[in-house]
């Protein structure tokens, strides 16, 4: 069986439960035979490079190294969950300075050793603010830097699938957009329960309007939930996810999801959020959001949180005020 792309892919953070599923995912996808295995903790990857030898994997070529330069050469892909994972009563902003620390860190290191790369697509939380200081910081095109934020809206289809009793894949048109978190905009205009309009089944018996708030609510706390249920955070559907986007980028099936990407319009100015994006080979395109006057006011007041976040990021020093960005990277 044949691979998408002979490029090189590195996964960062590859011995972490994260990590090393996407180390798995990729090569079970059969997206490239060049895999590179980066983290800073040896033994916890060496340990994921034998697990993928006795997988029997065939025609791959598997490489692993502790050294950032050897890793970043010649990449042309990278998926970095290379941040501090969330904890039992921990959100997700709780993470923001060390983690975009992290991210500035590995702005920087796609520049020095990989400018060249084709796409990044960022996983560590706050996602939109880690995706967002490492765009500043690599140099890349907006384009060229993803974050994860599809588990909003897959968490949405299976929350309406177990509430009406049908198959997952029989909801459709879910979507959640602005920040990854608990100040995301939840989207319900356009789903379709089994070919019948949510809208339509909003405040009815089948769905009382207190009902379909509470479950809003629930969709904005999965993650908290797989913690509360496993006692870590959740590593199998963010990791598919993930690569699923960065086969679509390099010319594979479409990816079906929103992802976080790079806006600067009339309305939403230097920030990272989910929208209604497109991932090909040209890297991610996006359109703006189409919904009720709920729906856009709810967008509009993550993307406010977004930028409180943001700010804050200026404040401790990690990324200089706005007006200076464009010094760091000319494609902003």
């Amino acid at each position: 069986m044949a691979f998408l792309t002979d490029d090189k892919l590195v996964i960062v953070g590859a011995g972490g439960a994260i990590g090393s599923t996407m180390v798995q995912l990729a090569l079970t996808m059969r997206l490239t035979p060049n895999v590179c295995l980066y983290d800073v903790y040896a033994p916890g990857m060496e340990g994921v490079m034998e697990e993928m030898f006795h997988c029997g994997y065939d025609g791959v070529n598997l490489t692993a190294t502790t050294d950032v330069a050897e890793a970043f050469k010649d990449a042309k892909y990278i998926i970095s969950s290379g941040g501090a994972p969330r904890k039992a009563g921990m959100t997700r902003e709780d993470l923001l300075a060390g983690n975009c620390k992290i991210a500035e860190e590995l702005g920087k290191n796609i520049k020095t050793y990989c400018p060249d790369v084709k796409h990044v697509t960022v996983i560590f939380n706050p996602a939109d603010l880690t995706g967002l200081v490492t765009l500043l910081y690599s140099g890349l095109k907006p384009g060229q830097v993803t974050t994860l934020a599809a588990l909003d809206s897959t968490r949405l289809q299976s929350a309406l699938a177990k509430k009406f009793g049908v198959k997952q894949y029989e909801v459709t048109g879910c979507a959640t957009y602005g920040g990854h978190g608990e100040q995301m905009a939840v989207f319900g205009s356009a789903v379709k329960v089994a070919g019948k309009p949510l809208n339509e089944l909003i405040g009815t018996p089948a769905l009382p309007e207190e009902e379909w708030e509470q479950l809003k609510v629930a969709v904005t706390k999965g993650g908290a939930k797989i913690i509360e249920l496993r006692g870590r955070s959740s590593w199998q559907s963010p990791a598919f996810c993930s690569v699923e986007m960065i086969r679509s980028v390099m010319g594979g099936e479409k990816f079906r999801w929103p992802a976080g990407t790079y806006v600067n319009n009339e309305k939403y100015n230097h920030i990272m959020m989910a929208m209604d994006t497109t991932l090909d080979t040209n890297g991610c395109t996006y359109k703006m959001p189409t919904g009720t006057p709920e729906e856009l006011a709810k967008l509009d007041a993550s993307y406010e949180h977004l930028c409180k976040m943001r700010d804050e990021l200026v404040t401790l020093n990690i990324v200089p005020p706005i007006s200076e960005w464009n010094k760091i990277n000319p494609n902003l």
